[in-house]
């Protein structure tokens, strides 16, 4: 086993190390970690647990398994134990490590540094024994002894020191550095220390090529194995280029653009039709130009959920920053070579029961605050007055190389942010995402769902059986789906109608852009676009369309959407109908598939609860609920008495649990009885329209989901089957009468 690795092992036994394993104490020290999120799943796992050490002991046991030589093997181990070094250490010591400019944020560099401070070239060789030295004599012979005041530079090390020290020293402060080219994030020129090794004739080229396939091997195989075998030939060919020489050709713009948005891309972003939309707006090659000799740091961690147009918004905001600030001289431009983004990730992402979420709400502000600033005002080094958020630059006294880029939220919004995320767990969501937007001056989406998005697209996609009888009753070829939520539908409509032209209208930007990735990730041919269900014909010509759809949806925009100062309003239905009657073409169909009430509405039922919390979750509901009063008769510790319809509509809610409740709570599934969904559709609709089919029926589950929850009973206690959840209605319009 490798001398590491037992160390490892021993400390986790709980031996502390030994003073001479100066690498494992600073390892050990770490109190906070600083790691790249984007392959976390849960930010709360961090906690109490030591990332830094666990990663470099995956690299190890890499190492460990690779057939190489022992010379190479020793090499390796020094570089990979040293290598996540600027990460770790107690806060004391990164305070003094930075005063004596460590980067510590740009961990390559700052690692190399560290291992000049903590592995001089005498205390290496009474580590690992004279044998070792002995094996590596080919690479030259010792120079002088340590200077203790020679300064620490990023790639070159003191010329005191024996060439192991400094091949060791090189591929600590190049460590990745292929990984983050493949990535986009660096230049190719940062490469380049790692040619000079063959120049000065301390490696040959074939031990090079040995020695840096091998270390990163263990670099990605100690994150992913599966990701090593993806890159793996990328590797190797950039290896090749590395020994050919320093002056390779870059990545162009585009490329490099499309390597940082790697994530997004297969999350489904088109980048092609984003970037020749980005080039109708600007000439992007000479605009991001002082990017190219730039290192670009969690880049993708922090942006991957913005779009390419907000990202290089944010790169020029970053050059302009950097160019405008009085305490930054011109002749230093070239200063810079490190842009971090670093304090940006570590502000986008929060745990939300046990999982790493994205903060939606941040995102949402950061997005209109990006959409203010034309590519003019950027240019010209305007700042724009944002309420309680503004984009922060940051250069740090003793790194005078290197900027950090952030968004700064107010301390009121800071606060009405996290109120919002604990907000989630409850009814308050709802008032607290408004607070939020207030605050910022905002109209909040009418139904953007910010809590579990992501959890609410799959459950609407789970539905498919339910919503494929509606593909029965399509006609034409031009289909609107309003609320397409997961897509499921617009799938359906794919598949079984390749004629039909479907396309999904949303007013919320999260489904919107759900979609969007989904369409191209998976290369349907539906499209989507953002509106407003009340106003359809700012969207689609009046009489362009065959069949309108709304599945599931018309009780959402009835409980949402506020019309005439207040929700719950059946004159928003009303509203939608007409919307959807006007863009419609003769003898074009409307489809409701959604909630409906039983009738007569007086009739009452008696609901037994089989759980012990079933009682209060009633008398939760009954607070909570804002559609309308709902009434009960408590008639036993576990027993209660109800309007057939208040009971339904607990019902509904009761039946997804938990982890729903947000959302369920906010919504009225059943709208209408029978008569009052036909009286509305009359009413609204008039002589044009007519119903075809109207059909109501208890939707397949709920029997089953309840079934051990509930006993459902008449008002005399008898059992009473549950009442019908779900109707199916057809509207056609007439041929030959004009539009009213």
């Amino acid at each position: 086993m490798l001398h590491s690795l037992k160390a490892i092992q021993s400390y986790k036994s709980g031996n502390m190390p030994e003073a001479q394993q100066q690498w494992l104490q600073l390892l050990a020290a770490a109190e906070k970690p600083h790691i790249n999120l984007e392959r976390i799943h849960s930010i709360a796992e961090l906690e109490g647990t030591n990332p830094v050490l666990d990663y470099t002991e995956h690299t190890l046991h890499v190492l460990e398994k690779l057939q190489v030589s022992f010379w190479v093997r020793e090499i390796l181990e020094d570089v990979l134990i040293w290598s996540e070094t600027a990460k770790a250490g107690s806060r004391e010591q990164r305070r003094i490590w930075q005063k004596q400019g460590v980067n510590l944020f740009v961990h390559n560099v700052g690692s190399a540094q560290l291992y000049d401070l903590y592995a001089g070239a005498d205390q290496l060789d009474n580590e690992i024994g004279k044998s070792k030295e002995a094996s590596i004599t080919q690479l030259g012979s010792t120079s002088a002894a340590l200077s203790k005041n020679a300064d620490i530079s990023e790639h070159t090390a003191p010329p005191s020191h024996t060439p192991r020290h400094e091949i060791i020293r090189t591929l600590i402060a190049t460590h990745g550095l292929i990984g983050q080219y493949i990535r986009g994030e660096i230049p190719f020129a940062e490469n380049a220390p790692l040619h000079a090794l063959i120049v000065k004739g301390w490696l040959t080229t074939d031990e090079l090529h040995t020695i840096l396939m091998a270390l990163n091997e263990c670099i990605i195989a100690g994150v992913d194995p599966a990701l090593w075998n993806q890159v793996c030939a990328e590797v190797q060919r950039i290896v090749g280029w590395i020994i050919a020489g320093p002056d390779h050709e870059d990545w162009s713009v585009k490329e490099r653009l499309s390597r940082l948005r790697s994530s997004s891309i297969r999350q489904g972003e088109a980048m092609d039709e984003a970037y020749a939309k980005l080039q109708t707006e600007m000439d992007v090659e000479p605009i991001l130009a002082p990017l190219a000799h730039r290192t670009l740091w969690y880049v993708e961690s922090a942006m991957q959920d913005f779009s390419l147009q907000e990202m290089v918004k944010v790169f020029l905001l970053t050059l302009r920053s950097e160019s405008m600030n009085p305490t930054f001289l011109e002749s230093q431009s070239d200063i810079v070579r490190h842009i971090s983004f670093e304090p940006l990730m570590n502000t986008m992402y929060y745990d939300y029961k046990g999982v790493k979420k994205l903060n939606i709400y941040k995102k949402r502000m950061i997005e209109k605050y990006l959409e203010q600033y034309s590519w003019e005002q950027i240019a010209s080094g305007e700042q724009i007055v944002y309420p309680h958020l503004t984009h922060r630059i940051e250069r740090h006294t003793n790194l005078p190389d290197t900027l950090f880029v952030t968004f700064e939220f107010s301390p009121a919004a800071e606060k009405l942010i996290a109120f919002c995320i604990e907000a989630e767990k409850s009814p308050l969501y709802e008032k607290a995402v408004l607070l939020l937007f207030d605050l910022f001056g905002l109209r909040r989406d009418a139904y953007d769902r910010f809590h579990n998005e992501e959890t609410y697209l799959s459950d609407m996609n789970s539905s498919g059986d339910y919503k494929k009888v509606l593909l029965d009753y399509i006609v034409g070829k031009r289909v609107l789906d309003i609320g397409p939520g997961g897509g499921i539908l617009l799938d359906l409509i794919e598949q079984e109608k390749p004629e039909v032209e479907p396309i999904g209208i949303d007013i919320s930007a999260n489904v919107i852009e759900a979609l969007e990735r989904k369409k191209q990730r998976e290369g349907h041919r539906w499209q989507v676009m953002k509106g407003d269900a009340l106003q359809l014909e700012q969207y689609v010509q009046p009489g362009t369309v065959d069949t309108v759809i709304f599945s599931s949806i018309l009780h959402e925009l009835y409980s949402y959407i506020e019309l005439d100062g207040r929700k719950f309003n059946s004159d928003t239905v009303a509203a939608a109908l007409r919307s959807s009657f006007r863009v419609l073409s003769p003898g074009g169909r409307i489809l409701i598939r959604d909630g409906i009430m039983s009738e007569p509405e007086a009739q009452k039922r008696r609901i037994r609860f089989l759980e012990a919390d079933g009682m209060r979750w009633l008398e939760r509901y009954a607070e909570d609920f804002q559609g309308r009063a709902i009434e009960y008769e408590r008639v036993s510790d576990n027993e209660v008495v109800l309007p057939i319809n208040d009971a339904m509509e607990f019902l509904y809610t009761y039946t997804w649990g938990e982890e729903a409740y947000v959302h369920e709570i906010q919504e009225q599934f059943g709208i209408f009885t029978p008569t009052a969904y036909e009286n509305c559709i009359r009413e609204a609709l008039g002589e044009q329209a007519e119903i075809i089919t109207f059909e109501h029926f208890l939707q397949e589950g709920y029997t089953e989901a309840l079934g051990e929850r509930v006993i459902f009973m008449n008002e005399d206690g008898e059992l009473a089957p549950l009442p019908d959840s779900t109707c199916l209605i057809v509207i056609e319009k007439k041929k030959g009468l004009a539009d009213g």
